[in-house]
């Protein structure tokens, strides 16, 4: 079966945001990114309850992908999925690909969300990208498992990767 609608989940540095794209790409539907909901200028986050009705807003029609870890609209999301990819990608690979994007991030200066750009302190600081990596990786693997494995979600596809090249060969499958 064709997806709908998609959740990407799993650890910063995971993929999460390309892989959804990808996806939206693939089966022509919108890409809805939760960091880029949340995260308003000067990196001041959307008060909860407003950024509960952005995302029920967003999802509540159409198709779409969606990517994040915002517990605080799991739920809102997890009903109208059809498909939860979790990308349980190993330590070193998430860990260097944070590293390099945020070290990429502080040359270029790109532009994120709502004109937030990362500064120092996403590479040493206490808001250290690589350190939220280390801090979160296993608590995210921890996570999932029990979440996934709720009776809620007998009605979803669980996809679970473990490394890009099985998720980018179930995106190709997608078109066939």
């Amino acid at each position: 079966m064709r997806p709908r609608r998609v959740h990407v989940v799993g650890t910063s540095g995971s993929g999460k945001t390309t892989v959804a794209r990808a996806i939206a790409d693939k089966l022509g539907i919108r890409h809805i990114e939760l960091d880029a909901i949340n995260w308003q200028p000067g990196w001041v986050s959307l008060p909860k309850d407003q950024f509960y009705e952005r995302v029920k807003e967003e999802t509540e029609h159409g198709d779409w992908t969606i990517d994040g870890n915002y517990g605080a609209v799991r739920e809102i999301i997890w009903e109208r999925v059809d498909t939860i990819v979790w990308l349980d990608m190993p330590f070193i690979p998430v860990f260097l690909r944070v590293l390099w994007r945020t070290i990429k991030r502080l040359l270029t200066r790109e532009v994120l969300w709502n004109t937030n750009k990362e500064g120092i302190g996403a590479l040493l600081g206490k808001y250290s990208m690589p350190l939220w990596v280390i801090q979160t990786h296993k608590k995210r693997r921890d996570e999932y498992p029990p979440l996934l494995a709720d009776p809620a979600l007998g009605h979803v596809d669980i996809k679970v990767f473990k490394s890009l090249g099985e998720v980018n060969a179930w995106i190709e499958s997608l078109g066939e």
